[in-house]
């Protein structure tokens, strides 16, 4: 079988995801400022308030700007994961979705390519923000910045799949918008994202246990690592098999004998 069509259409899906950024210059803005108001602002008045002892992967004490950003990184994937999935159900509703559904593809490939063309985007919007981090003075070893994309592709498609498995059971686009508030911020602040685990067991530990589960944790423990140059394999793990998982509830979803493309046609 000829990998000629496989590729064409990829590289057909990944265009368009970047195009529609492209022409959506607002998207990377907010992708930026999100993340710098929590660097710039509320890190500054946490700064004295959390004390940060040495916990793997750093080998010294740490400001609080630095431990955050790898939890920043994993939010701009977090929204972006989020934002492109919403374009999914407004594709649905205007028709274009069916149109790549119908592909003589299997369905699995084009979600999956379509998956693979947001993680890019996100991955260029965190290589963009940690560069105005640099300017800032907050400044990672030169190499973690190349180790860390793995890490970023892998946490892209794991979110990405989360979204659209979200997308193909929400039949209307504002519904959809509310359920991404229901999603995103319970993720984002129950995990390692702001505080260290430890921090977490202080106050409680099942809400210490809580976060541990989250498989946005892992997502951003996935990053810190990388940035130092090390491999958490436990976060690796939890990140692949949750987005194996999300990827299963999409193809489900998707799926014209019992999801929503039935439903709708």
């Amino acid at each position: 079988m000829s990998l000629r069509p496989w590729l064409i259409a990829f590289r057909a899906i990944t265009a368009r995801e970047a195009l529609r950024f492209v022409h959506q210059r607002e998207r990377f803005l907010a992708a930026l400022v999100r993340p710098l108001v929590w660097l710039l602002v509320f890190a500054a008045g946490f700064r004295a308030a959390l004390g940060l002892s040495i916990i793997p992967p750093y080998q010294t004490y740490i400001t609080y700007e630095t431990y955050i950003i790898p939890g920043l990184c994993g939010m701009i994937l977090l929204f972006n994961g989020m934002q492109s999935s919403l374009s999914l159900v407004y594709d649905r509703e205007m028709g274009s979705m069916r149109l790549l559904l119908t592909a003589p593809l299997p369905r699995w490939f084009l979600l999956f390519s379509k998956l693979c063309g947001a993680s890019f985007i996100s991955i260029l919007q965190v290589l963009a923000f940690l560069a105005v981090a640099a300017a800032f003075g907050i400044v990672l070893p030169l190499w973690g910045y190349v180790a860390v994309l793995p890490a970023l592709l892998i946490g892209g498609l794991m979110l990405g799949a989360l979204g659209l498995a979200l997308s193909s059971f929400i039949k209307q686009l504002e519904n959809f918008a509310g359920v991404m508030n229901f999603v995103i911020f319970p993720m984002f602040f129950l995990s390692s994202a702001l505080y260290p685990l430890w921090k977490m067991a202080e106050s409680s530990p099942l809400l210490r246990d809580i976060c541990a589960v989250n498989p946005f944790t892992h997502v951003v423990e996935l990053i810190r690592f990388a940035l130092y140059l090390q491999l958490n394999l436990a976060a690796l793990g939890w990140v692949l098999l949750t987005a194996l998982v999300f990827m299963a509830l999409a193809l489900w979803g998707y799926d014209p004998a019992r999801g929503l493309v039935r439903r709708k046609g």
